[in-house]
C-alpha cells in the first residue's frame, strides 16, 4: 500500500478535498493517510465493500480497548448504548426497534410541515443573509425536535450541544474540546431523562412516547438506549442536513441550474446529484474483526481503515466527469450516507427536507445570488459551509 500526505488543517485541503482524493486515488484503491494514521479506501468499489463486509464494524475488539479517561466517561456513557458505535446483535435489536416507531410512512408525512416551516423561515429573511443560521440549521433542528417531542424552546441548546459532541469525532480534538463535550453531554441527558420520564407518565404522538412503546421480540429499549438513541436521532437528524442545505444551495447557485431540475418530476435527480457530488460527511471509520483481503491488501484483525465518503462519490469509474454537477447523468448509487449494516438511519429523513425545502426556496427568492465566496469549515471529517452569505436580488 503506498502512502501519502496532507495535512488536515491545511487551507487548500479544508476548501477543496477533492484535489487530495484525486491524488490519493491515483495510488490506488487503498492508500495510507500519513497524517491521519491509518489505510484509507478511496475507490467506490472499495469503500461500498469495506462498508458491506461485517468483518470490518465499529466496535473496538476486546483484547485491543483501552479504558475510557474518567473525565470523558459521561460521553463514552452515552456512546456504550449508541447503535452508530455497536454491532450485532445488539445493533441488530436497537436498529429494529428505532425503525419500529422511526417509519417511512412517519416521516413521508412530515412532508407538509416541512415545506409549511420552510415559508416561515423565509418570511422574514432581509435582502442580504446568511442562510445557514437563519434557514440551513433551524429547519432541520425544528423538524426532529417535533418528531421527537422535545420542546422548539429549547432548539438552540440543542444546536450547541450537538455541536460540541459531534467535535468529539474529529481529529486533533483538543483538551478543551473533550471539555465542552462532556459537558454538552451531561446538560443532554439530563433534559432528556426528565423528558422520556414526562413521556412515559404522559405519552403523546411524538417519536419518544413511540419508541417508550416499541417492543422486539418482548424486548424494549431501556432508559440508557433510549436517550442515546434520542441523541443519535437528534444529532444526526439535523447535522447531515444543515450542511447539505447549505451546500446545496451553494452547489445549484454556482452552476447557475435552472428552476426545471426543482421541478416535482425531477427534484429527486438534483438532490442525489448534489449529495454524490458535496456529501455532508467525508469519512466513515471501520476496525477489521479478522484477516482480510481487500483489493490486494491484507487487513489483520484491529486494524483500522478510513471510508472516504467524499473520494468514493467522485470516484470516475462510477461517473464522468465526477466533478461537473450535473443533475441528468443516470442515476448510480452514492455513498453519502454511506452503506451496508449502519447506513444512516436518518437519510429518508435528510432527502425528504432537501427535495422539499429546495423547490420552496428558490421558488420564493427567484433572484437569489451568492454576496461573498463561500468558505467551508475547517471540521474534517465533517463538510459544511462555514457561512453562505446571499442576497435576494
Amino acid at each position: 500500500m503506498k502512502r501519502i500526505s496532507q495535512p488536515l488543517r491545511d487551507p487548500g485541503f479544508v476548501q477543496n478535498p477533492y484535489a487530495f482524493y484525486d491524488r490519493a486515488r491515483a495510488l490506488g484503491p487503498l492508500v495510507y493517510w500519513e497524517e491521519y494514521g491509518m489505510a484509507c479506501a478511496l475507490s467506490h468499489a472499495a469503500v461500498n465493500q469495506i462498508l458491506r463486509d461485517r468483518r470490518f464494524g465499529r466496535e473496538e475488539p476486546e483484547e485491543t480497548r483501552r479504558p475510557v479517561p474518567p473525565a470523558l466517561a459521561p460521553f463514552y456513557a452515552v456512546e456504550a448504548h449508541s447503535m452508530l458505535e455497536l454491532e450485532p446483535p445488539r445493533h441488530t435489536r436497537l436498529r429494529g426497534l428505532v425503525l419500529r416507531a422511526f417509519t417511512s410512512r412517519r416521516i413521508a408525512a412530515l412532508a407538509p410541515e416541512i415545506a409549511t416551516l420552510s415559508h416561515q423561515l423565509i418570511d422574514p429573511l432581509p435582502d442580504s443573509f446568511d442562510l445557514l443560521p437563519v434557514f440551513a440549521q433551524k429547519l432541520p433542528v425544528i423538524i426532529i425536535a417535533r418528531l421527537l417531542g422535545v420542546p422548539e424552546a429549547i432548539c438552540d441548546d440543542l444546536l450547541r450541544w450537538s455541536n460540541a459532541m459531534v467535535r468529539m469525532y474529529m481529529p486533533g480534538r483538543s483538551a478543551a474540546d473533550e471539555q465542552a463535550a462532556v459537558a454538552a453531554t451531561e446538560s443532554f441527558v439530563a433534559f432528556l431523562r426528565a423528558h422520556v420520564e414526562d413521556r412515559r407518565r404522559k405519552p403523546g404522538d411524538d417519536l419518544i412516547t413511540h419508541l417508550i412503546a416499541a417492543e422486539e421480540e418482548g424486548e424494549s429499549l431501556s432508559t440508557d438506549e433510549l436517550i442515546a438513541t434520542c441523541i443519535l436521532l437528534l444529532n444526526a437528524g439535523h447535522e447531515a442536513t444543515v450542511h447539505s442545505l447549505g451546500i446545496a444551495v451553494k452547489t445549484l447557485l454556482e452552476a447557475g441550474t435552472g428552476p426545471e431540475w426543482l421541478a416535482p418530476d425531477l427534484i429527486e435527480d438534483t438532490v442525489e446529484e448534489c449529495l454524490r457530488l458535496d456529501p455532508p460527511l467525508h469519512l466513515f471509520q471501520r476496525i477489521a474483526y479478522d484477516e482480510i483481503e481487500v483489493m490486494g491488501h491484507v487487513f489483520r484483525r484491529g486494524d483500522r481503515v478510513a471510508c472516504l465518503l467524499g473520494a468514493a462519490n467522485r470516484d470516475p469509474r462510477m461517473w464522468d466527469e465526477p466533478h461537473r454537477f450535473n443533475p441528468a447523468r443516470p442515476r448510480k448509487t452514492n455513498l453519502a450516507f454511506g452503506s451496508g449494516l449502519h447506513f444512516c438511519v436518518g437519510a429518508p429523513l435528510a432527502r425528504l427536507e432537501l427535495q422539499v425545502a429546495l423547490p420552496i426556496l428558490f421558488a420564493r427568492l427567484p433572484d437569489l445570488r451568492l454576496a461573498a465566496p463561500p468558505a467551508y469549515a475547517d471540521s474534517y471529517h465533517f463538510h459544511g459551509l462555514s457561512a453562505l452569505h446571499l442576497t435576494r436580488g
